[in-house]
């Protein structure tokens, strides 16, 4: 049996019905950040009238976006917070793993354990006590947490790691030992093995973890609202703050709204693009021994 057929009869579906599907959901997808695009490019007026395609295209609102809306101090919030969180909580869980994974001590497979019962745990439950410690540690210690970037930082940074961390875990299992008992051999240290052996080598895993983390800050809304303020909104509140005060008025604008949406959107659709190649073996790695 050739290769081919071997891949054919393995199939879950038949090949028309696959593709017939995957059409199907791609099309699913398409139409409506079709409609965005050229609810974009439409004036506010005609999005307003229920104009699917524009009478006129311009990019008026893509430039007065930025003067309605407090874009752009939102977006350089939403990089720096999400970016350090990315980095630290990558780096973080995978030295945290490599532990996890080539020591045995007491309570490792407690830890084990909780990093899984972590994710069952819903972030608007951690809202109030995340809040409470917060405002307790400005008060004990004189520092000021609530309206700061690094509070901020430190709120994703809790949530990113444990997932960050069990991505990891998962990932260096399938890594081979021997590579690091040669290294041994050589005399080298433990933090020789994780630069030059373990992060090369981990790299797919790492830009997975990374870009989870991204992603858990970018698209936040909650805690980003209650932990910040005015200066230190991120992209998506200053986004939800003016789709609100758009809805009182005479006009609402359709167009700038959809403009702005894209502008948030356009940092996550360059990074998949930018890491695509480390994504597919990431997020395949380690679910085939």
């Amino acid at each position: 049996m050739t290769t081919t057929a071997s891949h054919e009869a393995t199939r879950l579906l038949p090949r028309w019905l696959l593709v017939t599907l995957t059409t199907l959901l791609v099309v699913m997808v398409l139409i409506p950040v079709l409609y965005i695009v050229l609810a974009s490019l439409n004036s506010d007026v005609g999005v307003a009238s229920g104009e699917y395609w524009p009478s006129s295209f311009s990019l008026d609102s893509y430039t007065r976006i930025w003067t309605t809306a407090d874009l752009s101090s939102g977006i350089l919030n939403s990089l720096i917070v999400c970016a350090f969180t990315a980095v630290a909580s990558a780096l973080l869980g995978t030295t945290t793993a490599y532990v996890l994974v080539r020591y045995t001590f007491l309570g490792r497979l407690t830890i084990l354990r909780g990093l899984v019962g972590l994710q069952s745990i819903p972030g608007t439950l951690m809202l109030l006590p995340v809040f409470v410690l917060f405002s307790s540690a400005g008060n004990y210690l004189g520092l000021t947490v609530i309206g700061t970037r690094w509070g901020l930082f430190v709120a994703y940074l809790t949530f990113a790691l444990p997932f960050s961390t069990w991505v990891m875990v998962t990932y260096l299992r399938g890594l081979p030992r021997e590579l690091e008992e040669a290294a041994r051999t050589e005399g080298a240290s433990t933090i020789v093995i994780l630069w030059k052996i373990i992060f090369p080598l981990s790299l797919p895993a790492i830009v997975v973890s990374g870009i989870f983390a991204f992603l858990l800050g970018w698209n936040d809304v909650l805690f980003a609202s209650v932990l910040t303020r005015p200066e230190t909104h991120t992209a998506a509140v200053a986004l939800q703050i003016f789709g609100s005060q758009q809805e009182g008025g005479a006009l609402p604008v359709y167009s700038q709204m959809m403009a702005a949406a894209l502008i948030c959107a356009a940092p996550v659709v360059l990074l998949y693009l930018a890491f695509q190649r480390y994504l597919v073996g990431g997020l395949t790695a380690g679910s085939v021994k």
